[in-house]
């Protein structure tokens, strides 16, 4: 019973991602039909609509669902390795450093690849920033993990206000849409689907043990689990799944904190189960916000983060509420 109840809940969510992707081809300032679609899909014929959707629609809607993605699979992570319900992919600076280095880039004239980079350096200097002052003599814990991660974000805020204050006008409207999360100029390639990839079947690989873990550390390695090396692995691998989305689409809300309550909260959680739900609903929740950023007042376009955060707020409140009625 279970186990029909799983397939049941990922064949439910695989609709609803295959749904989301086809309305975010199908919206925009170009009306494309679902004929168009076909045609411009299983045909090579140049036509306006096929050089929307092969140059701007299909390389964007993939951007949305692999950071969905990482960004609800890192949340999922953190949740556990914390343990600590509000925990998100931002809870331990990643974030704040990416975006000083897209910021200074900005600052600098940067764009394109030269700006991921820069993102993904700083993201990867506060990963390594973070872990190295937790275990600085030697041992760390969740509590130490959790207020040094807080305290480097706040400094790494700091710093991001003086880059806002003392920038251009110019500079300024750039920074402030990155730092809100925008797709616009976002693509992925075949290393972000790799990385997607091994999320999953690692995720799935190490669910068992995850499952013991949220239980507590005691009961874990009463049962043998490895907690230090697994806390390791857990703290790199949602560290570089949130650096490389950040690098993709800048600092987008909301998607790694209430995709693994939303789902636990619909019954997913066993980690067999939630570790790829988060992947598909995560991924999905991304391309539909994406596309309301799109469409809502077009031709002008709204970071995505804002959209993201308009729809979490709510639904996290509604999930709050759900679960202390439980």
């Amino acid at each position: 019973m279970i186990a029909q109840k799983q397939i049941l809940v990922l064949i439910s969510l695989t609709v609803v991602c295959v749904a989301s992707i086809v309305f975010s081809l199908l919206s925009g300032s170009v009306d494309i039909t679902a004929t168009e679609l076909a045609r411009s899909i299983f045909s090579s014929e140049p036509s306006l609509s096929t050089q929307v959707l092969q140059e701007i629609r299909i390389p964007r809607t993939l951007a949305a669902f692999v950071t969905g993605g990482l960004l609800a699979l890192s949340g999922a992570i953190m949740q556990v390795l914390l343990r600590n319900p509000l925990a998100d992919p931002y809870i331990l600076g990643i974030s704040g450093g990416a975006a000083v280095g897209a910021l200074s880039a900005i600052l600098l004239g940067a764009t394109g690849f030269w700006l991921s980079n820069a993102a993904f350096a700083g993201a990867v200097f506060s990963i390594f920033l973070v872990f190295g002052i937790a275990n600085k003599f030697g041992s760390w814990s969740v509590t130490r993990l959790l207020l040094t991660g807080v305290v480097v974000s706040a400094g790494w805020g700091a710093v991001i206000n003086i880059l806002l204050t003392t920038s251009s006008t110019n500079n300024v409207q750039s920074m402030l849409f990155w730092l809100m999360g925008d797709l616009s100029q976002s693509s992925v390639n075949p290393a972000h689907y790799l990385l997607l990839l091994v999320g999953l079947v690692g995720g799935i690989a190490v669910s068992r043990s995850l499952n013991v873990l949220i239980r507590g550390e005691l009961l874990a390695v009463s049962l043998g689990v490895n907690v230090q090396s697994l806390r390791l692995l857990l703290f790199f691998s949602a560290s570089v799944f949130t650096a490389t989305a950040v690098t993709i689409a800048g600092s987008v809300g909301f998607v790694g904190l209430i995709i693994p309550h939303m789902l636990r909260l619909l019954g997913a959680r066993d980690h067999r189960l939630l570790i790829p739900s988060c992947v598909l609903l995560g991924g999905s929740f991304l391309v539909l916000a994406d596309s309301l950023a799109r469409t809502l007042i077009a031709p002008q376009q709204l970071p995505v983060g804002v959209v993201t955060a308009v729809i979490g707020v709510p639904a996290f409140i509604l999930i709050l509420r759900s679960t202390i009625r439980k």
